[in-house]
């Protein structure tokens, strides 16, 4: 191996670990608000027992709707079947919700997976980092990533779709040019390495203001 080929490969190394690690932090972020809401829980009890003690059924039905609003933000609302990717799901969902970026999910796994999830977690954050990222330079109003994974016969399928301000992105290769800067290649190059390694299958697209990342990756 060339030495040109071993820096391709530390680099690729360098951006995957802190892929990684970006991804547990949000993670850990997710889950450090659920902790925090079950710590309350007993107050949250404690409270609507004074209510209920002095009859006031008013402030229970509105502290009720308090609590309900509080606990959409920290739910889970993605349950794909398969722990790891409702956990890169939710935090990547929750973090394109706060730039303003609506995220439409169809995602099921039924089965489970031969694919690592240090693979699937390598996929799917850098697929969702790429679409917020195009995303952010939209009007808010046009802003929108859709998800969709389902088992196809014995093969993951995977589809990300997120607009383009109508602008068709140009093809180097097998890649579309990347405005993002250096990692953001290594992440196109690192998704494309893992499905070459699955034997898997990757399919691109800018069409008509928007940009689609097919895959396919045999689980037998």
């Amino acid at each position: 191996m060339g030495l040109f080929s071993r820096l391709i490969d530390d680099r690729i190394a360098s951006y995957q670990r802190e892929l990684i690690e970006t991804h547990y932090r949000e993670v850990d972020n997710m889950y450090r608000q659920i902790r925090g809401w079950r710590h309350d829980y007993r107050n949250h009890i404690q409270t609507m027992k004074a209510y209920a003690a002095a009859g006031d059924w008013a402030a229970i039905e509105h502290y009720l709707d308090l609590l309900d609003e509080d606990l959409t933000t920290v739910d889970t609302s993605i349950k794909t079947g398969n722990p790891m990717t409702d956990a890169i799901l939710n935090s990547k969902i929750s973090l394109a919700k706060s730039k303003g970026i609506a995220v439409v999910v169809d995602a099921q796994i039924p089965v489970r997976l031969s694919s690592s999830e240090i693979d699937l977690c390598c996929i799917i954050g850098n697929l969702f980092d790429n679409a917020i990222e195009a995303s952010v330079k939209l009007p808010e109003d046009q802003r929108l990533i859709r998800v969709y994974m389902d088992m196809k016969n014995t093969q993951l399928y995977i589809s990300f779709t997120n607009f383009t301000a109508g602008k068709k992105m140009k093809k180097e290769g097998a890649l579309f040019r990347s405005t993002k800067g250096e990692g953001h290649g290594f992440g196109l190059v690192r998704i494309d390495a893992i499905v070459e390694r699955l034997g898997g299958y990757i399919s691109r697209n800018s069409e008509d203001g928007a940009f689609t990342t097919e895959i396919l990756l045999p689980q037998v």
